[in-house]
């Protein structure tokens, strides 16, 4: 299942970095919960939704370092990369741990810091 699980988080995140953001809520499960550490907590599909069209003025960028998966949590390690609403890019360092259930992307700690 571990296997499964990171290839789908990595099928998303094709997705999303494509700008098919439906794409990469397909692999989501209605309920899920997003929490930004620190920050805020989503919840449902269509919170996920919400903000995305405000958090992504383009598609992000991600370099995954690591994956690390077991059990039912899939944790991803790297490096991603906005544009704010002036095209600048902001380089950001995050570690996310995901929960699945039945296959599905069913929540989520996401820790992200800015990259100096």
């Amino acid at each position: 299942m571990s296997d499964e699980n990171k290839a789908t988080l990595t099928k998303a995140n094709a997705a999303i970095s494509a700008g098919d953001y439906e794409g990469f809520l397909a692999h989501c499960t209605e309920d899920t919960t997003w929490t930004f550490v620190g920050e805020q907590t989503l919840a449902g599909k269509q919170a996920v939704r919400e903000w995305m069209k405000t958090a992504y003025v383009e598609p992000p960028k991600f370099k995954v370092a690591r994956l690390i998966a077991e059990g039912d949590a899939v944790v991803a390690i790297g490096e991603i990369i906005l544009k704010d609403e002036g095209g600048e890019e902001t380089r950001h360092e995050y570690s996310d741990v995901w929960s699945f259930r039945e296959g599905k992307m069913s929540g989520l700690s996401a820790f992200v810091v800015p990259s100096k």
